[in-house]
């Protein structure tokens, strides 16, 4: 079977303003030694962190990774009365981050310059096991077309500034801002997908292939599809559910996608990234212009043989039916501020990733 792995990105944030606070060095030092169930390393901003599963084969083995490493970025948001939020694009910001030491990340910084002061983006990244590097090609042509379905799903960045964006995924808007984001082109094959990496080195928009802003990407460190399309989620399950899906949509034999082109792809991103669910997307399987929940059940009946190979089936459609029920994490974003304000936010987002709660102290017997 083939295994896979879960990237999430958290934003810490003050608990009365949700707005970004940078970590100190030897909190950052602290939390990034942490190597059980998975790791934690620090991102672009001093303000985020990001976790990584090990591989996994199964959506229990993911979830219980997922809900340790939440566990762990929890209890250090907690020591310093803050939220590591699992949402996408901060509710608010003072437009002042702090770049994490890496030369790196001065490099990425100096490429994008005053647009880091808005950059507070966190992801949602998923790798599938693809061993043969042109099989990771032919995969990245299928899922090409799915992608703007599996934004409206996980669209969990509302707010901006303080106020409602309007958008699903503000962040998506943000990240479109990137010389390199969203769809990539359609490649022949891995010598093509080389070339045209090295012509962006060539122009100067990236410094190399790791800060490569695709929505899908094949990745430089280990032999795998990188489908990096999704908001951070905000619950554990919400994650589980799209890797799953990626693996089956990366690993079907499916080959019916008739309408692939970049220009309808991307418009169907911005549809996507402005109504979520209630986008009108382009059908890939058709070329014409339907409803997300309809493409969804689509993309689904397309993958249904591999869900059912790897066991999944049943996790899919239970999550899908949470999601028409709850809706995606925008709608519950929105349903939580309209309630009960930032205070509701609050408490939203500090449920994904909730503190483990101490032991109760032992009695002294005397």
């Amino acid at each position: 079977m083939a295994r896979f792995g879960i990237e999430e990105e958290f934003l810490l944030l003050d608990e009365q303003a949700l707005v970004p606070l940078a970590m100190t060095d030897g909190t950052r030092e602290r939390i990034t030694r942490l190597r059980t169930g998975g790791t934690v390393a620090t991102e672009y901003l001093t303000s985020q962190l990001e976790t990584a599963t090990e591989p996994v084969h199964t959506s229990e083995a993911a979830e219980t990774q997922l809900r340790h490493l939440r566990a762990l970025v929890g209890w250090h948001a907690q020591e310093q009365h803050a939220i590591a939020a699992p949402t996408g694009n901060p509710f608010a910001t003072t437009r002042s981050p702090i770049i994490s030491p890496s030369s790196h990340y001065d490099d990425v910084a100096q490429r994008l310059a005053h647009l880091t002061r808005e950059h507070e983006v966190n992801g949602l990244h998923v790798h599938v096991e693809v061993p043969d590097v042109e099989e990771r090609i032919r995969a990245l042509n299928r899922i090409r077309g799915w992608m703007p379905a599996l934004l409206a799903l996980s669209g969990n960045s509302p707010f901006a500034n303080g106020i409602d964006s309007g958008f699903a995924s503000w962040r998506s808007i943000l990240i479109r801002r990137l010389p390199s984001s969203w769809c990539p082109p359609r490649f022949q094959d891995y010598d093509d997908y080389v070339a045209r990496i090295d012509q962006l080195l060539a122009l100067g928009t990236i410094g190399e292939a790791t800060s490569l802003s695709w929505a899908i990407r094949v990745s430089e460190r280990y032999p795998t599809l990188e489908v990096r399309v999704f908001d951070a989620q905000l619950e554990p399950e919400d994650s589980v559910l799209l890797a799953v899906l990626c693996r089956a949509l990366a690993l079907s034999d499916d080959r019916s996608l008739t309408s692939d082109h970049i220009d309808a792809i991307d418009a169907s991103f911005w549809t996507a990234a402005r109504s979520g669910m209630d986008a009108r997307i382009v059908d890939p399987t058709t070329g014409e212009v339907d409803d997300a929940w309809t493409v969804v059940e689509r993309m689904l009946a397309a993958s249904a043989p591999a869900l059912q190979e790897f066991g999944d089936e049943d996790y899919v459609a239970a999550g899908i039916e949470r999601l028409r029920t709850v809706g995606t994490g925008a709608t519950r974003q929105r349903r939580a501020f309209a309630e009960s304000g930032v205070a509701g936010l609050a408490t939203l987002l500090r449920a994904g990733t909730p503190a483990p709660v101490p032991a109760p102290a032992q009695s002294q017997q005397s």
